[in-house]
């Protein structure tokens, strides 16, 4: 196949799926199989793309010009194919703990659930592949729109009010924020292409690359940057396979991924750097880091605690954007992927532990280790990368940082960094050493808890041997990375 019919296929292929699983709706086994043979599929073609892409190849799909200058188009580029590859890859897992998830807790309209989840990766995949801010926006919408009835799933007044949120914080901050400064952008440099070094070098002074700079920033909320991060914590209301979903494989990723994409083919590092137009936003999203860990210290239920671990992490990416160098740049790659597989491994034993014990509340978790002794292992695993201790792949992201914040020569990132894998432990490890050497709460009863179905385990020893594995082989992330042309 051509890379062009591969990357059709790539877009195509999960909204065949989608119909699919809704053909085959009324049997279960039959819809789980096409779930699953969906994303083994599509983990193909992102694996032949990415061959094309190491070999210094960027396919390119141009479907239509709606108007001159404006065009729906796809290119694959090396920061796009690092986020495929962990949007498909996890994909997989996500839809086997799914299965165990769904099926475990007798979750109702498991058919849509599973039908909304292909649907919002073939947005992904757009996000990912988008040749220009048009496209990107387009599949950008499409996401939210698709991922809205995963955060309703339940139905109930809490759903349907976290949805509420959702749906309006993520269109307003589009549509007020994110969509002027397309067409601002388009206006100043005549095209929405992403270009390596960017298209607005000699078209905008330096005010007025900081205002744009922080229109994008806040007008892209899935990057949930304070203040524009209320939805994120809101929308842990819906099942533990959708708040995976949102903080590992797609959703806050498509926006911090848009962040770094924007920052390189529409800015440019050189351009950010000549005229500190970021230097305002490096700040804010300094503080974000710092401000949500301190907020994530405060919560009991044990996903609003990962919530605002997560605003905490995205930040990470936005601070490698706004270093405006190379190296910021290849550390926020890394943190991607890195945080990616150590997120989603903490929120499916957050979802295990809910499915076999029934427990949201830390406090409640005392003893649970001794009944859940694999769960609790790999949620220490997990934990351990975010904070990014080695042997952990969570390490390379915020190593690769702070180098970047040394080259970029903002010392205090160095410390901000520091300081937050502080408040990581702080927050994280007392979770899994309550589980292991606490007592029970009294009326719990150790021995009739046991360990989440096997679909759940297999999909949490899969992402936890990937936060080792990350460690000792990070060598394909960080080769993609370096082909990333920033100029």
């Amino acid at each position: 196949m051509t890379p062009e019919t591969l990357i059709i296929y790539a877009l195509v292929l999960p909204l065949v799926g989608a119909a699919l699983i809704g053909l085959f709706g009324k049997i279960a086994d039959l819809r789980e199989i096409v779930t699953l043979s969906t994303g083994g599929a599509l983990a193909y073609i992102i694996m032949s793309l990415l061959t094309h892409v190491l070999n210094g190849e960027q396919p390119e799909l141009h479907v239509l010009d709606v108007v001159p200058g404006l065009a729906l188009a796809f290119k694959v580029e090396p920061l796009g194919m690092l986020f495929a590859c962990v949007a498909s890859g996890l994909w997989i897992v996500n839809s086997i703990y799914s299965i165990g998830y769904m099926r475990g807790n007798n979750e109702p309209r498991q058919t849509p659930f599973f039908m909304c989840f292909a649907v919002a990766i073939s947005s992904t995949i757009g996000v990912a592949f988008a040749e220009n801010l048009f496209t990107l926006f387009l599949c950008y919408e499409a996401l939210t729109l698709s991922t809205y009835p995963l955060v309703t799933h339940k139905g109930n007044d809490d759903a349907k009010k976290a949805g509420r949120l959702y749906l309006i914080l993520l269109m307003a901050t589009s549509m007020v924020l994110l969509l002027p400064a397309i067409i601002w952008t388009f206006g100043l440099a005549g095209t929405l292409s992403f270009t390596p070094g960017g298209i607005l070098a000699g078209k905008a002074d330096g005010l007025t690359v900081g205002i744009l700079m922080g229109l994008f920033v806040f007008g892209i909320g899935k990057a949930a940057t304070m203040p524009v991060h209320f939805w994120l914590p809101a929308a842990m209301v819906a099942p533990t396979p959708v708040s995976a979903f949102l903080h590992a494989v797609a959703v806050v990723k498509a926006g911090v991924f848009s962040v770094l994409k924007i920052v390189i083919y529409i800015f440019g590092i050189s351009l950010l750097a000549s005229t500190n137009a970021s230097e305002w936003l490096l700040y804010v999203s300094a503080g974000t880091v710092l401000l949500a860990s301190l907020i994530a210290m405060t919560k009991e239920n044990l996903k609003a605690r990962l919530a605002y671990s997560t605003i905490s992490q995205l930040a990470y990416i936005v601070v490698g954007a706004m270093l405006a160098s190379r190296l910021g740049v290849i550390g926020g790659g890394l943190h991607i992927a890195m945080h990616a597989v150590g997120k989603i491994t903490l929120f499916m034993c957050a979802g295990a532990i809910y499915t076999a014990a029934h427990k949201t509340e830390i406090k409640d978790l005392s003893g649970l280790g001794k009944a859940m002794p694999f769960t609790f292992a790999a949620f220490t695993i997990g934990a351990l990368s975010i904070i990014g201790l080695p042997p952990f792949g969570g390490l390379w992201g915020k190593w690769y940082l702070a180098l970047g914040a040394l080259e970029a020569d903002h010392l205090f990132i160095v410390a901000i960094l520091m300081i937050s894998s502080l408040l990581n432990i702080a927050y994280l490890m007392p979770i899994p050493f309550k589980a292991f050497f606490g007592k029970p709460a009294d009326g719990v009863e150790i021995t009739k808890i046991h360990e989440a179905p096997v679909a759940c385990l297999i999909a949490i020893a899969l992402t936890s041997t990937g936060c080792v594995l990350l460690f000792f082989f990070p060598g394909p992330v960080f080769e993609l990375l370096q082909l990333i042309k920033t100029q």
